[in-house]
């Protein structure tokens, strides 16, 4: 499955138990995309292993964490004045919202494997 959006980075602890962990910041537009993306690689978790979504202690095969906060940037001219020594600012209008999700899937080595070849992580 090929993703746009998600790139994720591997890291594993030394009991085994693998972290896959992603981010992506999208516009307004793009989010219906991201939704999908995440959305898809979750139902595969679930699908190719339904003992999760649940920590490994309680028996689960994997577990996520997800994450996300909405900035509106608002951008500035910034000019020094020699004259004075100073830095003036101007805001200008807001632009659009940026939406930003953090994704971290979990698993046993097993999981992780199978994700790897689901997803090219």
């Amino acid at each position: 499955m090929n993703l746009s959006y998600l790139d994720f980075d591997y890291s594993e602890d030394y009991e085994g138990t693998g972290t896959f962990d992603a981010m992506a910041s999208v516009a307004p537009h793009q989010w219906d995309a991201l939704q999908n993306e995440i959305a898809q690689v979750l139902g595969w978790c679930t699908q190719q292993f339904p003992e999760g979504p649940a920590p490994a202690e309680e028996g689960g095969d994997w577990h996520y964490d997800l994450q996300g906060v909405e900035e509106i940037s608002t951008p500035m001219t910034v000019s020094f004045h020699p004259s004075t020594g100073r830095i003036e600012r101007h805001s200008g209008p807001p632009g659009a919202p940026r939406t930003t999700l953090t994704l971290s899937i979990s698993g046993n080595p097993q999981f992780c494997e199978e994700f790897r070849a689901a997803f090219g992580a």
